[in-house]
């Protein structure tokens, strides 16, 4: 149950985004601050992201989501599954964890499963606010079950009675960046911040650049904005902005983005739940647009819990138009203090110390003396 240092050890399993690694990476260094030592499961989109996660050692481990029914793929996946799970049963073996911590998606099956099968304490910690077709699997065969959001469970005794509600881990740069919003002055600038991740950055290169075409012009010229774009979208979208004189940064990818929440007056993007754990961390005002087609509805669920609180403008996808789009945007600009509402309403969401109440219950399920 320790490592060669005789810290004890524990296994999160992860899948290779920022949204399973950036909570992972909270919890890890949570649990670093109680002299606990982090391995990590996870695929090889992880290796995208470097050396960066405080992990002692990481395992790459097959993996595969079911996507279809088509036969073929679906044996596909079966085996790259089966591979993971034998590979995972004999990490376990070496490594001896005191507890495994999986964070939803089908690259925590194989770990998480090889650790009930070996009796070694599991965790899985539910970042949405429904449940994951994988972390449902999971969920009868674990020891305890954390959550983001209230409720998630609350219909199912057998689940709700081993489950916590922790809140999501947050990166530590968005703890550092919760600092009190300030709304604009009447003719002051409008910071806007437009990101969609790796799903959702088409959606806004299409629409957001036609809403602020349509924008009046006085407004243009105080907005100061900052967008992510894919690469294939990023010459075209520079190019309106430069036409209408916008104040615009345009990349595939910002490295500092919590700073950039905390720096805006209104954030558009999509809500996963990362996302929406660093609004709420930070408490930002947004316009919501969750990715369609979801099987679970998750991000649909997300937006829901920050436009019920008041901190959020929840549009489905077939209603984030242009003209829809610019006039939300005409109409907050012009009421700062429905801005500052909305900001105090997302913090009120917010949970910047659920990282350190995830460790708590690991600490707790695993029997590692505080």
């Amino acid at each position: 149950m320790t490592d060669a240092s005789g810290a004890p050890l524990v296994l999160l399993a992860a899948g290779g985004t920022g949204g399973h690694l950036f909570p992972a990476e909270a919890l890890a260094e949570a649990l670093a601050r109680r002299g606990v030592n982090v391995d990590l499961a996870t695929d090889h989109r992880a290796e995208r992201y470097g050396t960066r996660f405080p992990a002692r050692e990481t395992h790459i481990i097959p993996s595969d989501t079911v996507r279809a029914r088509n036969p073929v793929a679906l044996a596909r996946t079966v085996l790259a599954l089966g591979r993971g799970l034998v590979l995972s049963y004999f990490v376990l073996r070496r490594i001896k964890p005191a507890a495994v911590v999986g964070f939803g998606g089908y690259p925590t099956l194989p770990p998480v499963g090889a650790a009930t099968v070996l009796k070694i304490p599991t965790i899985i910690h539910e970042q949405n606010a429904v449940m994951g077709r994988a972390n449902r699997q999971l969920a009868p065969h674990v020891t305890a079950i954390a959550t983001s959001f209230a409720g998630v469970v609350d219909a199912e005794p057998a689940l709700a009675g081993k489950a916590t509600r922790t809140g999501n881990p947050v990166r530590p740069a968005a703890i550092a960046a919760a600092v009190p919003f300030v709304a604009p002055e009447a003719d002051g600038l409008v910071r806007l911040l437009v990101f969609g991740g790796s799903q959702g950055a088409r959606i806004m290169s299409e629409i957001v650049p036609s809403a602020i075409e349509q924008l009046d012009a006085s407004l243009r010229t105080r907005l100061l904005l900052a967008q992510q774009a894919r690469d294939e979208d990023l010459a075209r979208v520079r190019g309106i902005y430069a036409s209408l004189s916008i104040a615009a940064e345009v990349s595939p990818f910002f490295s500092d983005l919590p700073a950039r929440i905390a720096a805006a007056h209104l954030v558009i993007g999509r809500s996963g739940a990362s996302t929406v754990a660093e609004l709420a961390a930070i408490g930002r005002p947004s316009i919501l647009v969750p990715l369609p087609g979801a099987l679970d509805q998750d991000q649909f669920a997300n937006a829901g819990v920050l436009e019920a609180a008041g901190g959020a403008i929840r549009l489905r996808q077939d209603d984030f138009t242009p003209v829809r789009l610019a006039a939300e945007i005409t109409k907050l600009a012009a009421n700062p203090q429905t801005l500052a509402a909305m900001a105090q309403a997302a913090r009120s969401q917010g949970a910047p110390d659920a990282a350190d109440r995830l460790a708590d219950l690991v600490m707790r399920t695993a029997r590692i003396p505080a």
